[in-house]
């Protein structure tokens, strides 16, 4: 029997049990995608990723990522959750630590950049760079759709677009903070059309009030990928910066966007979002919950 360590790591926040958990299985050379869709269905977080060797000279690591029932090619806090885990475990180290360490993840759509920033206060900010967007505004009838299984009502969905990073997710902005957390959706709709379309969900966000410490308020549903609502979705994130930079609502440069998601479901996510025509960057802390090993892995 295999014994393989493990962390799971609390994503998008330095407070334990208020962001985003994944599982990260730190050594799963050996494991075949059968096994990896097993253990990440009996974690039953929103994903578990298992890290393996790279397969191109560039990479500091590879890295799968599965739901409870599929494999995703990219998924934005396992990204930032397993960068934490292997930086705490001594497994990897970033290229220049001066500037702020660059670290390289091969994943299902290649190459992702991330950086690692410790402030003067010692704590560490991870980052990911969102693979290019791929943006297209939805139809009438997909808007209609989306606009019953919200109950957002007619015409309030007028700039939704179906945003690929590697997710596909149908972004959609709101009026206001309150009216994202006020949403309830119908999510075995939800799931069936988001299957039949080949879509990983829907995020939608509205701004908070002027003087609130964040920008946006951000919520994100994929239960067609057994996550009915992602408490913090970091490539959902990144999509809605996809969607400001497409927009034309892109802040000042060098002024990080703040975005909180999770209170609907007991959390309290917080995400740095940096917005250029260069690139968009998804940025958060994160803390260590569980350290162990996985013991019931047949050879």
């Amino acid at each position: 029997m295999r014994r393989l360590p493990f962390k799971t790591v609390d994503v998008f926040t330095a407070e334990p049990f208020l962001g985003n958990p994944v599982a990260v299985v730190l050594d799963a050379q050996g494991l075949d995608a059968a096994q990896m869709q097993r253990i990440a269905r009996w974690t039953n977080l929103s994903e578990t990723t298992f890290v393996l060797p790279p397969t191109t000279p560039d990479a500091d690591y590879r890295v799968r990522i599965f739901t409870p029932v599929s494999e995703l090619p990219f998924a934005g806090h396992p990204t930032l959750g397993t960068a934490h885990a292997l930086l705490e475990a001594g497994r990897i180290t970033p290229r220049s630590a001066e500037t702020g360490g660059l670290l390289l993840q091969e994943c299902g759509v290649g190459l992702v950049r991330l950086s690692s920033e410790t402030t003067p206060a010692g704590a560490r900010w991870l980052s990911f760079e969102l693979p290019d967007p791929k943006i297209r505004a939805l139809g009438a009838e997909e808007r209609a759709d989306l606009e019953r299984i919200l109950a957002t009502g007619t015409g309030s969905l007028a700039g939704a677009c179906l945003i690929d990073v590697g997710p596909r997710w149908v972004v959609a902005p709101l009026g206001s903070a309150e009216a994202v957390l006020a949403c309830s959706p119908d999510l075995a709709q939800l799931a069936a059309l988001d299957m039949k379309l080949d879509r990983t969900g829907v995020v939608i966000f509205g701004e908070h009030a002027p003087g609130k410490a964040a920008r946006l308020e951000v919520r994100a549903f994929a239960p067609a990928h057994g996550s009915p609502e992602d408490p913090v979705c970091g490539s959902g994130n990144g999509a809605v910066g996809a969607w400001l930079r497409h927009a034309g609502r892109v802040p000042d440069a060098g002024v990080p966007v703040l975005v909180t998601q999770g209170a609907a479901v007991g959390r309290a996510g917080r995400i740095r979002l940096s917005i250029s025509e260069a690139a968009i960057r998804v940025g958060g802390q994160c803390v260590t919950c569980v350290t162990g090993t996985l013991d019931a892995i047949a050879p």
